[in-house]
């Protein structure tokens, strides 16, 4: 009996994760409003051969296809987990406007500028390994914004949602990997 419950210890405390992603001990879960998501997927984003973190999308229903994902007005997350200490905060804006830019028509860019700025000012302070960054997505309210836990600030808009998730799992996304991961392929 001893035996049995030290097995299922074991089991637990390693299921208490979903998975472990270039170090990161990824969640299996966490809640968004009032819904519990689960792990989807996770990857990681890497450039020239380098590790620059770990990005996780969290549904409450498994989603593989990427239009869902981006698209879909339901609760949902995605997180990234900083694993290089070579990102700067000057590196995560340019390259978050970059994705803007590849996940967003000239027009939709337009209408939704003001919003995209003022989202890229959450990177404006120093960046370090091991900093996570979380979007939430609540119908209602729009994309919550969290660094290591802490509320940022709310975007509001569907239209702006699609565009952020887009840089990680839209048409164009920042890595092709880090898309087929998150969406669980």
């Amino acid at each position: 009996m001893k035996k049995l419950t030290l097995i299922l210890m074991i089991l637990v405390s390693v299921l208490s994760f979903g998975a472990e992603v270039a170090g990161v001990e990824v969640a299996e879960g966490m809640k968004v409003g009032e819904k519990e998501l689960k792990l989807n997927g996770a990857g990681v984003r890497k450039k020239a051969f380098l590790s620059l973190y770990v990005g996780s999308l969290y549904t409450e229903n498994r989603v593989e296809d990427s239009s869902r994902a981006v698209e879909g007005d339901e609760e949902m997350s995605v997180e990234l987990h900083i694993v290089s200490g070579m990102i700067s905060n000057d590196a995560m804006r340019e390259a978050v406007e970059e994705g803007f830019d590849a996940s967003t028509t000239v027009e939709e860019r337009a209408v939704l500028n003001e919003r995209i700025e003022g989202f890229i000012e959450v990177f404006n302070d120093e960046i370090n390994k091991g900093d996570r960054f979380t979007f939430n997505y609540l119908p209602d309210a729009g994309v919550e914004v969290y660094k290591n836990g802490i509320h940022l600030t709310t975007v509001e808009g569907l239209d702006f949602k699609r565009a952020l998730y887009g840089i990680w799992l839209g048409d164009k996304p920042a890595d092709k990997n880090l898309k087929k991961a998150m969406l669980g392929r």
